[in-house]
Parts: C-alpha cells; sequence; structure tokens
C-alpha cells in the first residue's frame, strides 16, 4: 500500500512538472514584429517587468481598403534592450519574440517576451 501510494504522488509530481514546464517554459513560437514603437516602460507592484507596445498598421478587418492598425504589446528580458528600445521611441522596429503559454509575473505581464533588436529605422 505504502509502495503504490509513493508511486501515485511521484506520478502526480511528475504531471504537475511537465504541465507548469509546458504552460510557462516552453518556447510555443518565435519571430519578428516590425511596427512603430509606442512606448517602453517599467512598471509593476512586487516585480518591476520591462513592458512596450509596438504599433503595426496594414490592411485589416476594417472597411474594405481603409488601413488599420494591430497593437503588439510586449514585455522585455534584457534591460540593454529596454534603453535601446526607451531612447527610441516612435521609431520603427524590427523585434525578435518568444512566444510562451502562460506568463510569469517576474519575466513580465505578456505572454510574448523580446529578446533582441533585429533593425531599427
Amino acid at each position: 500500500m505504502k509502495k503504490s501510494l509513493w508511486i501515485t504522488v511521484g506520478v502526480i509530481l511528475l504531471l504537475v512538472g511537465v504541465f507548469v514546464w509546458y504552460k510557462f517554459f516552453f518556447v510555443f513560437g518565435e519571430g519578428v514584429k516590425s511596427g512603430y514603437l509606442n512606448y517602453a516602460i517599467k512598471k509593476g507592484y512586487v516585480f518591476k517587468t520591462y513592458e512596450g507596445k509596438l504599433i503595426q498598421e496594414g490592411f485589416g478587418k476594417g472597411k474594405t481598403g481603409t488601413i488599420t492598425s494591430y497593437e503588439f504589446e510586449f514585455s522585455i528580458s534584457d534591460p540593454e534592450v529596454f534603453k535601446q528600445l526607451e531612447l527610441n521611441s516612435g521609431k520603427v522596429f524590427d523585434l525578435h519574440y518568444k512566444e510562451y503559454k502562460g506568463a510569469l509575473p517576474w519575466r513580465g505581464n505578456t505572454r510574448y517576451v523580446v529578446d533582441k533588436v533585429v533593425n531599427m529605422k
């Protein structure tokens, strides 16, 4: 009886560990987004994280032939990347990001984490 209880507890802990890894640490997707940097800020109550917003223009689901904008909100992992973004607000950036399935409070408020600037115009 005692052995089966330990096996059950072990399997449950293993499943919880796999779920936490998949939800918060597995990189679901990564890529590059381009647009005008709206803002880059440092905020938070307990964990001060770097956050930003990119405005992307293009044709969307609005009226036919109209230009719409899409806002890409992201967190920033590297303080040096944050400084570069903070000093160049309003410019066009190509930002490399990683997408996770969930956000962690010390990593940022969003599932998208920018880790480097690919290009700045």
